[in-house]
């Protein structure tokens, strides 16, 4: 049997249906340029003996070393230095910390920390995250969440993992397919496609609740799910009326409005821009399946995709830039668009298949499906320095695919 990737789901599923004052004085510090490594002294920050404290020590740290910006040395004179200490006291952990930039010893970052014992590793990642922005004015991944889907037993089902692919859990058990996660704005909710009732149906589910609600089950497809921005709409692909288009769902009152209508083409895998005024798509409208954006109340659509001979699932970062899953030579590759030029950059080449790109929230890194020798996992890949990080070990077993990056 030809394989198909998962990038290309939704669309086969689809066709198969048919400021401040300017003369304020401030102050002007170099930061880190873009794929700039920078010696970060962690010597001064100890940790007590305790479980809690030493987890914290060792989170912190990796924590730093995954974000990209820093080489981390232990002795010696780093381009900024990290001071403090972590203990655990009762049932709580404590953190002091400092940020220093060493050749100006002007003090970056100064606060105390306390957390339950039990959440020394999600405190490391505040933490972790804390100094990146003082240093770079990025913001930090650490904190955010990758939602995915685990394939086990012919199954496949949704989980969430921390950024650095710790705290596994499976979070639906519906013993059938559970497709396309995709986080809303504030992480707290994941719209994704469910064959539950065996036809795929769109389903919205509240983290903090366990609460799902199925949100499109019109005869059909629906699938493609995408929250807004605003958390106030749901951009999703829809074949009720005979063509597999492009809807808009109002949140609140679920009224639909239909965005794209091509007739005997498919649309599917909307991607809203950061400022939610327009929408990235699939659609096969020039025979075979490429990216278009259109602005967010239909029409105009512009196709921006040029390399390969398909491109398919679209992800829209906070950097403004279009990550997708390009056919080169019989395999699928991670390139990068900029809407607005067209540019193109092509990010992996090798001889494994990549799919399903998704930004973390700075803008720097990408989670992606690896799929070689048959079998998929999920790897991070860190655009300014081309490093590939496996987001989960061989221990966790199964198939891992269709990662989706909390943008907080």
């Amino acid at each position: 049997m030809k394989y198909i990737p998962a990038s290309l789901t939704c669309l086969f599923l689809a066709a198969a249906f048919l400021a401040h004052d300017a003369r304020a004085q401030v102050s002007v510090r170099k930061r880190p340029n873009p794929g700039e490594i920078s010696p970060l002294d962690i010597s001064g920050f100890t940790a007590s003996a305790d479980p809690a404290a030493a987890l914290f020590r060792k989170t912190l740290e990796e924590d730093l070393l995954r974000s990209g910006w820093f080489a981390i040395i232990h002795s010696g004179r780093g381009e900024y230095a990290v001071t403090g200490s972590a203990e655990a006291g009762g049932s709580d952990v404590k953190a002091m910390c400092e940020v220093f930039d060493v050749s100006t010893r002007e003090r970056l970052l100064g606060k105390a920390y306390s957390l339950r014992a039990a959440d020394a590793r999600r405190l490391a990642h505040k933490v972790a995250d804390e100094i990146v922005l003082a240093i770079t004015g990025k913001p930090g991944i650490a904190s955010s969440q990758i939602a995915l889907v685990g394939a086990q037993g012919g199954k496949k089902e949704l989980y969430l993992c921390d950024s650095d692919g710790a705290s596994l859990r499976q979070i639906t058990r519906d013993k059938t397919l559970n497709l396309s996660p995709k986080f809303g704005p504030g992480g707290k909710m994941l719209v994704y496609t469910t064959f539950f009732s065996r036809f795929p149906d769109v389903c919205l589910y509240d983290l903090a609740s366990g609460r799902r609600t199925i949100v499109a089950s019109y005869p059909g497809l629906n699938a493609c799910g995408a929250i807004s921005p605003s958390g106030r709409e749901l951009a999703l692909t829809l074949s009720k009326d005979g063509n597999p288009d492009i809807f808009i769902m109002d949140m609140a009152s679920k009224r639909l409005t239909r965005l794209t209508d091509t007739r005997k083409y498919a649309e599917a895998s909307p991607a809203w821009s950061p400022d939610g005024r327009r929408i990235a798509f699939v659609s096969d409208r020039g025979g075979s399946p490429q990216l278009y954006v259109m602005d967010r109340a239909g029409g105009g659509a512009e196709r921006i995709s040029s390399l390969g001979s398909e491109n398919v699932d679209p992800d829209w970062g906070v950097n403004g830039y279009v990550a997708c899953s390009t056919k080169l030579g019989g395999r699928y590759q991670i390139s990068v668009i900029n809407p607005e030029t067209k540019e193109v950059s092509q990010i992996t080449n090798d001889g494994l298949d990549y799919e399903d790109p998704s930004w973390a929230p700075d803008g720097r890194h990408l989670v992606c499906t690896v799929r070689r020798n048959y079998r998929s996992s999920l790897f991070i890949i860190d655009m300014m320095t081309g490093v590939k990080v496996a987001l989960l070990s061989d221990k966790q077993g199964g198939d891992w695919s269709m990662g989706d990056w909390s943008q907080e």
